[in-house]
């Protein structure tokens, strides 16, 4: 009966998956055949013309604040079309970073103030300056790495004006030649990751994590707890901890705070090999995908550790 339930779970899952991408290639699709992305990327042309961006580029940005999965389709789209470099690919897809941050700012915020209060100000507004700084350091690799960028993003071609019925017809042949292509290569990679989760590998891998923390020995015990209860469950775990050592000053603020960052920088990138990865692998090629993923964790993780560093000693 659990393996049926298990099955269950993942083919829903995958099933699931399969949905969402499938509205986000077709809302590109669309906005790529209405000729908005131009109206899209005017809305980041600061940030775009600063970093030698393109037009595609800009229009994932402002689709990101509402849609990952279609802001992630855009450039997978735009990239396959030879509308954008391998380098501004990369580029791009940590641009995404700010607006993925305002995208699930709202989760973030209203799960952490009851828990810890003021400290919930502190955290988020550290979290957003790791956004700001990966904002600006794209920013300027662009300007220095890539050439400048010919199209003016305000344009639109007129004589690619499609009705919106034309922009359905096409969208839908598109995405009718793509979905079976997402789905024969996303569904076997989900599989095995479920697989590896089934067989304990990401709590090994947690478990290990969280037994050799040696380095962080310069913190509370107590704090160390929030840490290792951040990597081995849940964030709101680890909420629920530091809230209660807050509350009998076992800790203080800055240490909470300290903790929750620390919990962070250990605890995402194993989630985002678990989940992001595979939804990832539906809309690039699986070397790709681990490419992005890849690069995306290490520059986060390097701005946090500054953000961190920065709190310790000047906070």
């Amino acid at each position: 009966m659990e393996i049926f339930l298990a099955l269950g779970h993942v083919f829903w899952q995958i099933a699931r998956m399969t949905l969402f991408i499938s509205l986000g290639l077709f809302v590109a699709n669309m906005i790529e055949a209405l000729n908005w992305s131009h109206h899209l990327a005017a809305l980041a042309r600061p940030l775009i013309r600063i970093g030698h961006l393109s037009t595609a580029t800009g229009a994932s940005f402002s689709l990101a604040f509402f849609s990952g999965v279609s802001s992630n389709t855009m450039l997978s789209e735009a990239y396959e079309r030879g509308e954008m470099s391998h380098l501004e690919l990369v580029l791009a897809n940590l641009l995404n970073s700010l607006p993925r941050f305002f995208l699930h700012l709202p989760t973030v915020f209203f799960l952490t103030v009851p828990f810890i209060h003021m400290g919930a100000l502190i955290y988020v507004g550290l979290t957003f300056s790791v956004a700001i700084i990966q904002t600006i350091i794209v920013v300027l690799a662009g300007r220095l790495l890539l050439p400048p960028c010919d199209t003016e993003i305000a344009t639109v071609d007129r004589s690619k004006r499609t009705t919106f019925k034309e922009a359905l017809i096409k969208s839908g042949k598109r995405l009718k030649k793509k979905i079976f292509h997402v789905f024969l290569v996303m569904a076997p990679i989900y599989l095995i990751f479920f697989a590896l989760g089934q067989f304990g590998f990401f709590q090994s891998l947690n478990d290990f994590l969280a037994n050799n923390v040696w380095f962080l020995s310069w913190l509370k015990p107590e704090a160390l707890g929030i840490i290792v209860l951040h990597i081995t469950t849940e964030f709101s775990a680890g909420l629920a901890a530091a809230s209660a050592l807050l509350a009998d000053n076992s800790l203080s603020v800055k240490e909470v705070v300290l903790a929750l960052l620390i919990g962070n920088i250990l605890a995402a990138p194993i989630r985002a090999v678990r989940h992001q990865f595979p939804y990832y692998t539906g809309i690039y090629s699986p070397k790709l995908a681990l490419e992005l993923v890849s690069i995306t964790q290490f520059t986060r993780a390097g701005c946090i550790v500054l953000i961190t560093l920065f709190y310790f000693f000047f906070g």
